[in-house]
């Protein structure tokens, strides 16, 4: 196991906008894969191969945006609390605080282009519950990346991307028929 784990910090320290990618197309993917299976309450696969494909191009680029956003809204938080417009902050404050201010902003953002590029490949306009997807950045999002930029750098895209699956299954249970 410690071998595997000094691999995966290897590679993420290499090459961290790729890993993200990688992390993000397979993990997202899976994420919505799980939601539809609990949603329909039976395992099958949702998705044709084309359009498989599609939603790991979607979010490999969204994992783009989300590894910048991530080294962005830190450097924010930690530019306003050097020059007191913010407190000095302990552990969690300040993982709250990056987590409250990127998910409050770029969070709506993602969650647009998300929904757009999904829309692309369908040839459809669907925004049907965007205001859900919304408001699970404050209740879901919030949260989860508040315990994300409270491990080191190099474990937060891995388990942002694993609160991928998290939400899948959480909507999926929500949504069940």
């Amino acid at each position: 196991m410690n071998n595997l784990l000094t691999a995966y910090v290897a590679w993420v320290r290499q090459m961290p906008i790729v890993s993200a990618m990688i992390q993000f197309a397979i993990l997202g993917t899976f994420g919505e894969i799980i939601s539809r299976w609990l949603k329909a309450k039976k395992i099958h696969y949702p998705f044709s191969t084309w359009l498989t494909l599609w939603k790991m191009v979607v979010w490999a680029i969204l994992a783009i945006g989300i590894k910048y956003a991530f080294k962005g809204f830190e450097g924010c938080v930690e530019y306003l609390e050097l020059h007191s417009y913010l407190p000095q902050l302990s552990t969690f404050g300040k993982a709250f605080a990056i987590s409250a201010f990127m998910n409050t902003s770029f969070g709506l953002t993602l969650m647009f282009g998300h929904r757009i590029l999904d829309n692309v490949f369908e040839k459809k306009i669907n925004w049907a519950n965007i205001d859900k997807s919304c408001y699970s950045l404050l209740w879901f999002w919030i949260p989860a990346h508040t315990v994300t930029f409270m491990l080191p750098e190099l474990y937060r895209i891995g388990l942002a991307a694993l609160w991928s699956v998290v939400l899948g299954v959480i909507l999926g249970l929500f949504s069940q028929k």
